[in-house]
């Protein structure tokens, strides 16, 4: 999923290339006003008499919207996405951040995953981690001086994208240069591995390593939790997300174990080292999912693992690498268990490939899901567009997708942001215009807490070069809204917003128009729609 997301030696058969990779509301559902539109321009609606409401109908025509998660991961990893260097002006920061979010809107995507907490570092002040260097541009823990995850949180809720906060749990720090490796001075004095040296593990050793948070250890597992829900806590984020990196890969030690033995030797319990370590990663899935329902229900818990539990037998019809046995993710157990709102496999290979076909690793995910109430989204891998071989089709992501369909796939996180904006070989738009071209509402998690909200009403409506902009009723509960327009056999979706937000058509017909329009809950629960309402053209 990034730089650090690269298959080593031992995935070189899985990949012909290296993966380079707020306010806080409370603990009460959203309560907003719909937009009350001035007194501007011409008037182009009269208020109709109210018609009968069918649920699902939009007067007799029945409504009609794509129920998808569409997103893209921002990461701030070495700069790969964002912000484009460390140390920038706060104001440059937050200007490429817009930039990025209005791609994402432009692309007709309704989630967006920022990475937040790439390696023990934050980008929000935290009384658990030090400022990240990625933003500041130094180690010493120097306070920017504002919040970004305050201003990122807003902006990705004005434009009605879900922000789902993207924690690396267990990597400490970054391999120097550019990170503080294991040299300890490059760290503030109260730096959480300095205090506690006994949560700490140096891996690879030597000058080329990294300090991770040992998994074994309890007390530095809970520290990990705490962090991360400090953000959950104080933010309005929509979803808590990990990737893959719980233990290390093998080909990130240069072939040496991760040296955890003390710890096993304490509190292995008789397990093999295998064993206790997929333990730790379960409970640190377990537990996070508990303790964020604990602190808002309504957020959502999920995990972007790799893309095989295993070869073979109740596994998948592959031959690599396995998250299983290689960094002990038994993601299937998650998914069986429950622990998790939706899984997001990294799937970065092609239809076809043979040591791990698309085709044939998909079905597998898809049966994996099925019953267990954990939304399916697939990792796909814009990245890779243009390499040698199938990637250098510029139709191989659009025929993923029409798979995704196929097998009921609920979404698609697209990695990463800057290769969704480079659109090599005019993929990205080739798939946008066949998968993507109208908005899409979140798939209903029904799993977490429901509270359709009540129906409002259009009472007028304006047109200018903007679009046609509806005043509706003062007050309906909800988190966002869905606006419809009528066609000659049903009404589709054609705009969304967040609950206090102008409802507008951006692109109208000449003519008379009829729209309805509802309000979701924070789980996208849909509330009944309102009367049809006609505008005079």
């Amino acid at each position: 999923m990034s730089l650090l997301r690269r298959p080593p030696v031992w995935v070189a058969l899985l990949s012909a290339t290296v993966l380079f990779a707020v306010a806080v509301l409370g603990l009460g559902l959203v309560r907003a006003a719909f937009y009350q539109a001035p007194e501007a321009g011409d008037p182009v609606a009269v208020a109709q008499a109210p018609a009968p409401v069918q649920a699902g109908r939009c007067g007799t025509l029945p409504v009609s919207a794509p129920r998808e998660l569409r997103g893209m991961w921002l990461t701030t990893v070495y700069n790969i996405d964002f912000p484009s260097r460390p140390g920038l002006p706060q104001e440059q920061v937050k200007a490429e951040y817009r930039q990025w979010l209005d791609l994402a809107a432009a692309k007709h995507h309704n989630a967006i995953f920022v990475h937040v907490r790439p390696s023990g570092d934050a980008f929000w002040p935290s009384a658990y981690a030090p400022w990240s260097n990625w933003l500041t541009g130094k180690l010493d823990d120097s306070d920017p001086g504002w919040d970004p995850m305050a201003f990122m949180v807003d902006e990705a809720h004005a434009r009605n994208l879900e922000f789902h906060a993207w924690f690396n749990p267990y990597r400490g720090t970054q391999f120097a240069p550019s990170g503080a490796g294991t040299d300890l001075t490059k760290l503030p004095a109260d730096h959480p591995l300095v205090v506690h040296p006994e949560w700490r593990i140096a891996h690879p050793a030597g000058a080329k390593g990294r300090f991770y948070y040992d998994p074994g250890n309890p007390e530095a597992r809970r520290f990990v939790e705490d962090a991360m829900l400090e953000a959950v806590q104080k933010y309005d984020v929509d979803g808590v997300h990990f990737d893959d990196f719980f233990y290390p890969y093998p080909g990130d030690g240069g072939g040496a174990d991760f040296p955890d033995g003390a710890s096993y030797a304490k509190y292995g319990n008789g397990m093999s080292r295998a064993d206790w370590r997929r333990e730790n990663v379960d409970t640190l899935v377990r537990e996070m999912k508990q303790r964020i329902a604990e602190i808002k229900p309504w957020v959502k818990f999920g995990i972007s693992p790799f893309g095989i539990w295993r070869n073979g037998g109740e596994g998948s019809d592959t031959n690599g690498l396995e998250s299983y046995s290689a960094i002990y993710a038994d993601t299937r157990k998650w998914v069986r268990e429950g622990w998790l709102d939706y899984i997001v496999p990294q799937l970065y290979w092609t239809i076809g490939f043979d040591k791990a076909d698309y085709a044939k690793v998909l079905p597998w995910w898809a049966k994996t899901v099925k019953g267990t109430g954990v939304q399916l989204y697939i990792g796909i891998a814009d990245y890779r567009i243009g390499e040698k071989g199938d990637w250098s089709d510029p139709a191989q992501i659009d025929k993923q997708l029409t798979l995704n369909d196929r097998y009921g796939v609920q979404g698609q996180i697209h990695y990463n942001a800057k290769q969704v904006r480079a659109d090599r070989l005019g993929a990205v738009t080739r798939y946008t215009t066949r998968h993507y071209a109208s908005p899409a509402l979140p798939p209903v998690m029904s799993r977490l807490p429901a509270s359709p909200p009540t129906a409002p009403r259009i009472t007028g409506a304006t047109r200018d070069a903007g679009g046609i902009t509806l005043r509706t009723a003062a007050a309906s509960e909800g988190a966002s809204w869905a606006l419809y327009r009528t066609g000659d056999k049903d009404a589709t979706l054609i705009a969304t917003g967040r609950a206090g937000t102008p409802v507008v058509d951006p692109k109208p017909p000449a003519g008379p128009v009829t729209y309805c329009l509802s309000g979701l809950d924070r789980s996208a629960n849909e509330g009944t729609l309102s009367a049809p309402f006609h505008t005079t053209g």
